[in-house]
């Protein structure tokens, strides 16, 4: 296998996708693909003309994913851009695919990936940023459940846990403003209403609360608007006390899952008049429990943050120093711990590093802004 051969190919075979109408990102993923089809394919069977090989390989990939993205559209063109309260009708085959694409055969993380790229129109590169991966190593897994499922029955459909960490992070890449997949994603989780599983109601809860603060998220020139900065009278009251009644009934079942613990954390800030009045005690518990649930280090580094504002910085900070430099927003976490310490050298220094490797430009540029404030008041 010619990996030199590989990389010599890839820009030339981009820009033949390019030239026929692929927009850059999709051509990107479908090159992505051929790739690593070419890794599996070619160490037996190496083409005459690999350019060609590739070229064609990846155009069908472009065309599929195209085809899949426009059917996902015309499905959502068919509902409001806000999700209507109450259960919602199972008026559209979204959610049997859902189900489908979490088959048994495949392992739930290779479930969730398939899922996000073949029906939630996610690329490659924001479910590896979803996973904390490589957006090789992504492609790689996709590549891999497609091949796994490629000559299977779809007639056993995967669990609800996977459906569910998938219209997670469906959501979650729509709520982060890239997609605008939450409506969506709240759709489809209430249709699950109807099955008995302590985590659907978790998991809608979860939703609603964060979506009702969405229009208070960013101001009027598209900057992101901290949770503390964030006008509270914006805040639609409807869905946030909707998702708290849905969370109290899951609650009482005394089935706690991750969902219902996010949810509880949601709760307890939307419950609060003001951010100084934010029941940070009651969060680092609940941050505590979710620890207990999930090894997650994102988990982790939140509960970095509300150790620093219900004990203090420097015990946030403390926390802090056991997570991994590489984890994503770490550095901004810090720049803000080492500034409600009194440290500005030290914070600004921080938030410019934190921009550069910020995942999105609204992060970016929120954090080089909080960089020059504090660079100007140490003036």
């Amino acid at each position: 296998m010619d990996e030199l051969l590989l990389r010599s190919l890839t820009p030339s075979v981009l820009a033949v996708l390019v030239r026929r109408g692929a927009d850059f990102a999709a051509a990107e993923d479908a090159v992505q693909d051929a790739l690593v089809e070419a890794v599996r394919v070619w160490p037996g069977d190496t083409p005459r003309d690999p350019k060609g090989w590739l070229v064609t390989v990846a155009w069908r990939r472009f065309l599929d994913a195209t085809r899949a993205d426009t059917s996902r559209r015309r499905r959502e063109d068919r509902f409001d851009e806000e999700p209507a309260p109450g259960p919602a009708p199972a008026v559209d085959d979204t959610l049997p695919l859902y189900f489908l694409c979490a088959h048994p055969s495949l392992t739930p993380s290779s479930a969730v990936a398939l899922t996000l790229r073949a029906v939630g129109g996610l690329t490659t590169r924001q479910i590896a940023r979803a996973y904390l991966v490589p957006e090789a190593t992504m492609a790689q897994r996709i590549s891999r459940a497609k091949r796994t499922v490629s000559g299977v029955r779809f007639d056993r459909p995967g669990d609800v846990s996977t459906v569910l960490r998938v219209l997670y992070l469906v959501f979650n890449e729509g709520y982060s403003g890239d997609v605008d997949l939450a409506a969506e994603a709240i759709r489809l989780t209430r249709q699950l209403a109807a099955i008995d599983h302590p985590e659907v109601a978790g998991l809608l809860a979860l939703m609603l609360l964060h979506h009702a603060r969405r229009a208070s998220r960013t101001g009027p020139d598209g900057s992101l608007v901290p949770l503390a900065e964030q006008d509270r009278g914006r805040w639609d009251t409807g869905m946030i006390a909707e998702g708290v009644g849905i969370l109290q009934a899951a609650l009482a079942r005394d089935r706690l899952g991750e969902f219902q613990a996010q949810a509880a954390v949601a709760a307890l800030h939307a419950d609060a008049p003001t951010a100084e009045e934010t029941d940070w005690v009651q969060i680092v518990e609940w941050y505590d429990e979710l620890a207990g649930l999930t090894d997650s280090p994102v988990v982790r580094l939140n509960r970095a943050v509300a150790v620093g504002e219900a004990d203090g910085p420097r015990a946030g900070l403390a926390e802090l120093a056991a997570l991994s430099d590489s984890l994503p927003r770490r550095t901004a976490v810090a720049a803000y711990l080492h500034e409600r310490d009194g440290d500005l050298a030290t914070a600004a220094r921080l938030y410019a590093e934190a921009a550069h490797k910020a995942p999105t430009l609204a992060e970016r540029d929120h954090l080089t802004r909080q960089a020059a404030r504090l660079n100007a008041e140490r003036r």
